[in-house]
């Protein structure tokens, strides 16, 4: 039973103990808020113009995607009308035969 000390006596046989100096740590490493260049397409984006564009289109996402715009938005500061409003002008002339099939069916449509 003499063996157990209260709080305050293992506090004080601490603080009679001579201060050794703790081994060096290194500083915990700080997290950057953006990196510091800039990816070439996040300047495209951004420089493309959507002022003349008024039509809406409701779209919907899985919540992966709808996640992962909303966290390039507050990465990049870019909407994301204007990404997907460049990506959807860049599918449409990578593959132009999207715009083909629209034709087609807009003449037989019209017969």
């Amino acid at each position: 039973m003499n063996e157990i000390k209260t709080l305050a006596d293992q506090l004080r046989s601490r603080m009679a103990k001579p201060d050794t100096p703790e081994k060096a740590k290194a500083p915990p490493k700080k997290k950057t808020g953006k990196p510091a260049i800039t990816p070439p397409i996040v300047d495209v984006i951004r420089s493309y113009d959507i002022k003349e564009h008024d039509s809406m289109v409701h779209v919907r996402f899985d919540r992966q995607t709808a996640q992962m715009l909303h966290h390039f938005k507050m990465a990049t500061g870019v909407e994301v009308t204007r990404l997907i409003s460049y990506s959807v002008a860049q599918l449409l002339e990578q593959h132009p035969e999207i715009k083909t099939i629209i034709k087609e069916h807009l003449e037989y449509f019209g017969l």
